[in-house]
């Protein structure tokens, strides 16, 4: 609608809000739709900045949860390394009153007594829990083996009680290093899969996380490991 007043024309624009008609000039309602779309294109940057930083925070929460889970994993193949230790530090402890207790009665077996000294030492020179590590460790299992075996040889050897007490404590120490091992190994498996995995491989990454080695069985200690326990050798 326009209206006339002298040599002014002015332009009414008239909106209708519920039945009630309302008159705007044209210059007032130019300022309405500038403000409103302003206001409009305000609300929309801010729903984007919304999800903007509700995305970001996931990320970061992510990325914190995913960096502590791997400084635990480490933690738990770390645990488990100790434990091993301890029980093998308790095996190589206890060999030399062995060998020592079957010298008195078959001192002739200079040999088999020389190679578990040998891979006494070669196992407690090798450091860590990767693969030389195994083979040492299996090494010395098998000497230990041959030793025991000498003793069915000597009936006086055998019915010593420091024989049998010290063939029991090996015999109960390598059960909990079977034991020891699956745990470790089950926490390397945890800790190498996180390490391995999209997108917790991303921080492993950033942070230098690795793999780390299992400590493995060898095919005959695995066949006695699903085996019951056995005190005699």
């Amino acid at each position: 609608m326009e209206l006339s007043s002298g040599k002014r024309k002015e332009i009414i624009i008239i909106c209708d809000f519920s039945g009630f008609e309302i008159y705007f000039s044209k210059p007032f309602f130019v300022a309405f739709i500038f403000f409103r779309n302003n206001i409009i294109y305000y609300l929309t940057k801010e729903k984007e900045m919304t999800v903007f930083y509700i995305v970001a925070g996931a990320a970061v929460l992510y990325f914190i949860l995913a960096y502590n889970g791997l400084v635990a994993a480490r933690q738990r193949v770390k645990e488990g390394a100790a434990d091993i230790d301890t029980l093998l530090k308790r095996r190589y402890d206890l060999i030399p009153n062995l060998v020592e207790t079957v010298k008195g009665y078959a001192a002739h077996e200079k040999q088999t007594l020389e190679q578990v000294i040998s891979a006494r030492s070669q196992a407690m020179n090798t450091s860590g829990l990767g693969e030389d590590k195994t083979q040492v460790e299996n090494a010395l299992s098998g000497t230990l083996k041959s030793l025991f075996a000498i003793s069915e040889s000597y009936p006086d050897l055998k019915a010593n009680q420091n024989f049998l007490e010290l063939q029991q404590e090996l015999s109960d120490t390598e059960n909990k290093i079977q034991a020891s091992r699956r745990f470790y190994n089950s926490t390397v498996l945890a800790m190498n899969t996180k390490v391995e995995s999209f997108p917790a491989n991303i921080v492993a990454k950033m942070f230098g996380f690795s793999k780390e080695a299992f400590f493995e069985l060898s095919e005959e200690e695995k066949k006695l490991a699903s085996q019951p326990p056995k005190v005699s050798f």
